[in-house]
């Protein structure tokens, strides 16, 4: 079997509400291999955001263990936190969350700044990711010469580009038509075939089947965790 690098045990998280205390989580238990493609579902107010916030190490429980990659990081500092997530973790969101007036190239390197990679080193590895995700001709462009999906796909390769043990998506074609979403999901299939552990978070079932692995939230606990046989592409 493969290793595991995601072991959550009974994870719960409360957030007090004016005098009332609402418990987003309520003792989720879930283990993720190395080299698994999991969507996570549910409905708004399911946990699902609040679970991908830990798992991104972006919160931390309220209870529980949450082991990453044999490290835990159920109470570690914001400053332990951040360094995890830059070591571990390679974040796609919605919202392309790039530099308006840095190139592609520029957007890619910056992970690696904070890595302390060489910056010889890093413009080689930028320039190779953006090349890996179709992108070897819009390295020199602003976000603005780009269009939505060719900003993703930089966003793809800024969360590559330092080899996380995780790619962290949330709701990642939640901007894109749904021609540019199957294409966004064709480069996740293809990254996941070569090893990657992919670990996406979606309300829509549409873009859930593309992972080989499906697990549903309803009211801050798991309702389902369930192989998909028949994963797309």
């Amino acid at each position: 079997m493969n290793k595991k690098i995601i072991h959550l045990e009974k994870i719960t998280k409360n957030y007090k509400v004016g005098t009332q205390v609402v418990r987003a989580l309520r003792s989720v238990s879930v283990d993720i291999y190395k080299g698994e493609y999991v969507a996570i579902m549910g409905a708004s107010g399911s946990g699902k955001s609040t679970l991908m916030n830990i798992i991104g190490c972006l919160d931390t429980p309220t209870g529980g263990t949450y082991i990453l990659n044999e490290k835990d990081v159920s109470r570690l500092s914001d400053n332990d936190l951040a360094e995890i997530r830059n070591a571990e973790i390679g974040f796609v969101f919605q919202v392309f969350n790039l530099l308006p007036r840095s190139s592609a190239l520029e957007n890619v390197m910056l992970p690696m700044v904070y890595a302390g990679v060489k910056k010889h080193d890093r413009k080689n590895r930028a320039t190779n990711t953006l090349t890996d995700v179709g992108l070897d001709d819009r390295m020199d462009h602003k976000p603005s010469e780009l269009s939505g999906g060719q900003r993703q796909r930089v966003a793809i390769a800024r969360a590559l580009v330092n080899n996380p043990s995780i790619l962290l998506a949330d709701e990642p074609t939640g901007n894109l038509d749904s021609v540019i979403s199957e294409e966004i999901m064709k480069l996740f299939a293809e990254i996941h075939r070569k090893g990657n552990t992919l670990v996406m978070v979606t309300h829509e079932h549409d873009i859930a089947k593309h992972a080989h692995r499906i697990i549903t939230l309803k009211d801050g606990e798991v309702e389902s965790d369930e192989l998909n046989p028949n994963p797309v592409y």
